[in-house]
């Protein structure tokens, strides 16, 4: 299974990675939001692990993309954010994110976990 992380921190990103690449997935990394868009539509991923605050678009900009568009509207879609504005984490779930994962909180184990039971692994 393939999971992308699209995430401008390569160094919190690597060791999610990690994790997951140990737990048998294959991961597929964009720094940008809209490499990771175009990387959403050409790799199909199965799950993607989303930055709310990204260099070019808003990671709630690239979810609302994503669902608008035939091709990645199915693929589930976790927010991975610092920041805990209820705001935000409210317009993530509304656009159609499955969960909202706060980075400061979540061990790599966990996030491991999560991805597994959302794909039901």
């Amino acid at each position: 299974m393939k999971i992308l992380i699209i995430d401008d921190d390569e160094t919190l990103s690597s060791v999610f990675e990690a994790a997951l690449q140990k737990s048998g997935f294959q991961t597929i990394f964009s720094a940008t939001a809209q490499g990771g868009i175009d990387k959403a539509r050409l790799e199909k991923p199965d799950l993607i692990l989303l930055d709310e605050v990204l260099p070019d678009i808003a990671g709630n900009e690239v979810l609302k993309t994503l669902k608008m568009d035939s091709q990645t509207q199915n693929i589930p879609v976790f927010i991975l954010s610092n920041f805990s504005q209820e705001e935000l984490v409210k317009e993530a779930i509304n656009s159609g994110a499955m969960d909202y994962i706060f980075k400061y909180q979540i061990e790599p184990v966990d996030l491991v976990n999560k991805v597994k039971q959302a794909l039901k692994i």
